[in-house]
């Protein structure tokens, strides 16, 4: 029978293990308590949408698109299609993950670094709205994004 890899607590370091960085992990979106699971994609999904454009924009006009000013539309396709795979990704998880669950005995240890995932996400139902959440989010994000990159000229103006 497969066993789950044990805890080393050799593992766990002088930051890993203080309350400052335990409080900082269990405040995340994904453990937080008392959020839905569509919310609690929405927020992931937007955060992950609008840093993805840049990188995107950047890099994307550094090859053939260097004076088409196409930068930010190049940005916006692939943070886009970026969304997409890890929706698919997301969803392909939960629905092997959670589905057929194996028990293992004896139950894995976590580190201490690691917050429990909420309940409310480990059946498919949820994890769903949470993929949902997730794409919608991503999705807006890269627009909210996009939307900034094209209206920079007319914050220079307001500036100025």
């Amino acid at each position: 029978m497969i066993q789950p890899p044990q805890v080393n607590p050799q593992m766990a370091t002088l930051i890993s293990t203080q309350d400052v960085t335990l409080n900082f992990l269990k405040y995340l979106p994904i453990y937080r308590p008392g959020i839905n699971p569509l919310a609690r994609g929405l927020e992931i999904g937007m955060a992950h949408g609008y840093w993805l454009v840049g990188p995107f924009a950047v890099l994307g006009s550094i090859g053939t698109l260097r004076d088409a000013n196409a930068g930010d539309l190049v940005g916006l396709l692939a943070a886009g299609g970026l969304i997409l795979i890890l929706t698919i990704g997301f969803s392909i998880y939960g629905t092997t993950k959670l589905e057929k669950r194996l028990e293992t005995l004896p139950k894995p240890a976590f580190a201490a670094t690691v917050p429990n995932v909420p309940e409310a996400l480990q059946n498919i139902d949820e994890w769903s709205q949470f993929t949902t959440g997730f794409f919608i989010g991503g999705i807006g994000g890269a627009i909210f994004a996009y939307l900034l990159l094209n209206s920079w000229s007319a914050f220079a103006a307001i500036a100025n």
